[in-house]
């Protein structure tokens, strides 16, 4: 082998000059060839890069994919105005959503408190009260008796909490 004779790429792929080993493709066949009778394959010409020939249709349709006409501008300027509206709405509904479940948060913490202070009121009321002495001081001071028999009335209340009084109890 010369060192003058250059080989086509599409024919020889693969060689290496430490071995002689050429590999040959030529359409779907292709095959490795060794030693140092390998036949020269096609010589490489330097002709340049070969130019595709394009369909005149797909060229236009390339341009015209290059060009932004007025409309393509104005819907997609319409739709980013629209997604940004409603990104805003969303950030807007999110941030209401947020103040109202803190604001829940600090009534029931109220709430709880004063539940709390009401109990313990509540318990310190009983505590403080003493029966005997509120009997004595009704009995005593105040002159009252417990009822007879014949002076109780029953009347049902129908579900409320209070009997309106009507007319005069026998």
């Amino acid at each position: 082998m010369s060192n003058s004779v250059r080989y086509n790429r599409n024919y020889n792929r693969g060689y290496n000059r430490d071995s002689y080993r050429v590999k040959i493709t030529t359409g779907k066949n292709s095959y490795y060839v060794e030693g140092n009778a390998v036949r020269e394959a096609e010589p490489y010409r330097e002709n340049g890069p070969q130019i595709k020939k394009v369909n005149p249709a797909a060229k236009r349709n390339r341009e015209r994919a290059k060009r932004m006409n007025l409309g393509y501008v104005l819907f997609l300027s319409i739709a980013v105005c629209i997604t940004a509206i409603t990104l805003l709405g969303y950030i807007k509904l999110q941030s209401e959503l947020t103040v109202s479940s803190k604001r829940v948060a600090a009534l029931e913490r109220e709430l709880n408190n004063l539940k709390l202070t009401n109990d313990e009121n509540l318990a310190r009321i009983n505590a403080s009260v003493n029966l005997e002495e509120i009997k004595q001081v009704a009995v005593e001071e105040l002159g009252m008796t417990y009822a007879k028999e014949g002076q109780v009335v029953v009347v049902g209340s129908e579900g409320s909490d209070y009997v309106r009084q009507i007319r005069d109890l026998k």
